[in-house]
């Protein structure tokens, strides 16, 4: 076996749980699925399993005209990701037998090992060729659907491509500190992008608390809510906690509150890391009170806008929990609303492409409440297209946006102001 074996290993273990037990990664990795594995095989293990999530189209188009009938789902794993490997230059000697050895070692499956050393020598064969001809991979019809609907058939195009091509790694630094050890490009919304990032916390000012990692979309809202120094902030479902560390570096008062310890845990430790301090509330989020110069709520959506950097989102779920989802950030909006001091601020987001969890919200929180206006005079100071504003006067952003940059998140976020 070679020295990839146990982070191959890895990989379809992984893929057996997203693919045939409807977890997320994530959920793996809180479950300590990469714990026994070195730095390098844990970096290698997610590179290649986030890979094979993003290919799995393109896998099996290569692989089906060499299997007769269907394997076991950890067997066609084995055979995706060795395809996946196969078809971007990987040596065919150390995939091909990593594979087998892999199976053959299997209590259920090892009978099917010369099957595995059959296929992925086809595929080291004619593969690369063939995947070079293969369309983008395309999202599964359940979640393909409604985002064609909103935002049109050339969109979804783009917005796969995006989605294949996976995510830059975007940070938000101190303010006054100096980044430019870290090289990279500043984006004109203030984030600064790194293309090839490597070992996060390898890099220079780490350690030192300058700097922490958080999408240039979704370092946006908190941008758009302005905590002041001396203001009382809360900030609803904070966790993992960029958005708390911004409104803290301001000098506002923030209390963050989220509904996970282990999240919370982690904030806490971003924030020791970084020097900033926060209250942090272990709560659900409409069992909040008390009244608050701002707020901002980054509501529990599907997540669909993060797909470039979660891949394994549209094959563990399947849309069932979108309405009782959009019924939640209604609900959520509504509580929050009522925390805002007369003449406060809020803002209301979602990491989410569908209409139904942004813009439908808040033009019906608006048809509620009388004392609601959107504030667009902030947007465009904070860098971004004027085409990005919405109807309602919110911000939508989109994976395809920003092509020749890297992309961006898909994001919703407006500024809701209520009457003095």
């Amino acid at each position: 076996m070679s020295d990839g074996t146990q982070a191959r290993r890895t990989v379809i273990y992984l893929l057996d749980q997203v693919l045939g037990e409807g977890r997320l990664l994530a959920e793996c990795y809180a479950a300590g699925a990469l714990e026994r594995l070195t730095p390098e095989d844990r970096a290698r293990t997610q590179r290649l399993t986030l890979q094979t999530l993003r290919s799995l189209e393109r896998a099996d188009r290569v692989l089906q005209k060499h299997l007769k009938k269907s394997t076991p789902l950890t067997v066609q794993n084995a055979l995706r990701l060795g395809a996946v490997e196969l078809c971007h230059g990987a040596a065919a000697h150390g995939v091909v037998n990593d594979m087998v050895a892999i199976i053959s070692k299997h209590r259920r499956h090892g009978q099917l090992k010369g099957l595995v050393n059959a296929v992925l020598r086809k595929v080291a064969e004619q593969g690369p060729a063939e995947w070079a001809k293969l369309r983008v991979p395309r999202l599964p019809k359940w979640l393909r659907k409604p985002l064609a609907e909103a935002w049109g058939a050339e969109a979804m195009l783009e917005i796969e491509a995006a989605h294949y091509a996976g995510a830059p790694l975007d940070i938000t630094g101190k303010p006054g500190a100096d980044l430019t050890p870290l090289g990279g490009t500043a984006l004109a919304t203030g984030s600064l992008r790194l293309q090839e990032a490597g070992q996060v916390s390898a890099l220079a000012g780490y350690g030192a608390g300058d700097w922490w990692v958080q999408d240039a979309a979704a370092a946006l809202p908190a941008q758009m809510l302005q905590a002041k120094a001396g203001e009382r902030v809360l900030d609803l479902c904070a966790a993992p906690g960029g958005k708390t560390m911004q409104m803290a570096a301001s000098g506002a008062s923030v209390t963050a509150v989220d509904t996970s310890a282990a999240r919370m845990e982690r904030l806490q430790e971003n924030l020791t890391r970084t020097g900033l301090t926060a209250d942090l509330v272990v709560g659900d989020a409409l069992e909040q009170n008390g009244q608050f110069d701002a707020v901002l709520l980054d509501a529990p959506c599907s997540a669909t806008g993060t797909i470039r950097r979660h891949p394994d989102l549209p094959h563990a779920k399947d849309g069932s929990a979108f309405g009782a989802l959009i019924e939640l950030q209604a609900q959520m909006l509504a509580h929050a609303w009522s925390l805002v001091k007369p003449g406060g601020r809020m803002v209301f987001c979602t990491c989410s492409l569908l209409p139904d969890e942004g813009e439908c919200q808040v033009e019906e929180a608006l048809e509620m409440f009388p004392d609601m206006t959107v504030d667009r005079d902030v947007l465009p100071p904070l860098g971004i297209d004027p085409a990005w504003i919405t109807e309602e006067g919110g911000l939508r952003l989109r994976p395809d946006y920003w092509p020749q940059q890297g992309g961006i998140d898909g994001f919703y976020m407006a500024l809701l102001r209520k009457s003095a």
